[in-house]
This record gives C-alpha cells, structure tokens and sequence, in this order.
C-alpha cells in the first residue's frame, strides 16, 4: 500500500464532487463516499473487500 499518510482516489475524476475513497494509513481506514453518505471501514473490512474483488466473488454490475 503506498506509504503516504492519505491517498485519495476520486470515482469520477472528471468532477470533484464525486464520491471519493480516501485510505488513511495512520488510522488504518478507508473512507468511501462523500460528506453525508460516507462508510468508514477498518483495515480488515478493506482487506476483505479487495480479496473478494481480486478473487472475482465481486464483479461489474
């Protein structure tokens, strides 16, 4: 993971107001949404959503 305090991955780059997924290595969290519809989840939550990605279990609707 990049070794950066915070890393900031907008998922529409073509605007800012999109919702944004923000890992914060310091707290070991990831923040996905945007200010009034925002998830925190630990390390171990993240972990297991980007194995279930990477596995194909979690696909492109």
């Amino acid at each position: 993971m990049n070794q950066q305090p915070k890393f900031q991955v907008s998922l529409c780059p073509a605007c800012g107001a999109c919702p944004e997924v923000v890992i914060n290595i310091a707290k070991e969290e990831v923040a996905i949404g945007e200010e009034g519809n925002l998830v925190t989840l630990n390390r171990e939550a993240w972990n297991t959503l980007v194995e279930k990605i990477q596995s194909g279990e979690l696909k492109k609707l």
